[in-house]
């Protein structure tokens, strides 16, 4: 089965290790310097530079349908060989939204609430990025139901760190 897996910047090579991943998506600052693991190759990781925010700040860059578009042609060409490591700062927000898209875009006859739910019992820190998942909310047709569910799943809990954790695709 293919799995997604979640990860903060200070367990990235750890997380791609352990779970012998075969591709990589970031979502960190732009300016933020990261590592590739080496048994990455460049092609197979995806760099969206952006900052956690849902709304525009002076230096920052938000998330936008440009990152999402990236974002979802990457996941999909993916050949789920391998299992996907989707990582940022901390691994709570824009990486948890990201996992929760994938879920989501591949898997389009699946239920929102069902997929947020997974996320929730997987990772109990999440709290997705509201701007991530409502430009894919859009793009992918789903009639504001992603947003709704997040929104249903409420805040995480407070942590200064995700722990890295698994989503399954079905």
């Amino acid at each position: 089965m293919p799995t997604l897996h979640v990860s903060p910047l200070s367990k990235l090579h750890d997380t791609v290790a352990a779970v012998r991943a075969s591709h990589l998506v970031t979502l960190i600052n732009v300016d933020t310097v990261v590592e590739r693991p080496p048994s990455i190759t460049e092609a197979n990781h995806l760099f969206l530079g952006m900052s956690d925010i849902s709304a525009p700040m002076e230096g920052h860059v938000v998330p936008a349908q440009l990152h999402v578009e990236r974002f979802l042609a990457f996941t999909r060409r993916w050949d789920r060989e391998a299992p996907l490591v989707i990582h940022c700062w901390a691994g709570i927000s824009r990486s948890t939204a990201a996992a929760y898209i994938a879920a989501c875009a591949l898997g389009p006859g699946r239920d929102e609430e069902e997929i947020a739910r997974a996320l929730r019992r997987a990772a109990p820190s999440a709290t997705p990025n509201a701007k991530l998942v409502a430009i894919a909310d859009a793009m992918l047709g789903r009639d504001g139901r992603m947003s709704s569910a997040i929104a249903r799943i409420g805040r995480g809990a407070d942590a200064f760190e995700g722990t890295p954790f698994t989503l399954g695709l079905d």
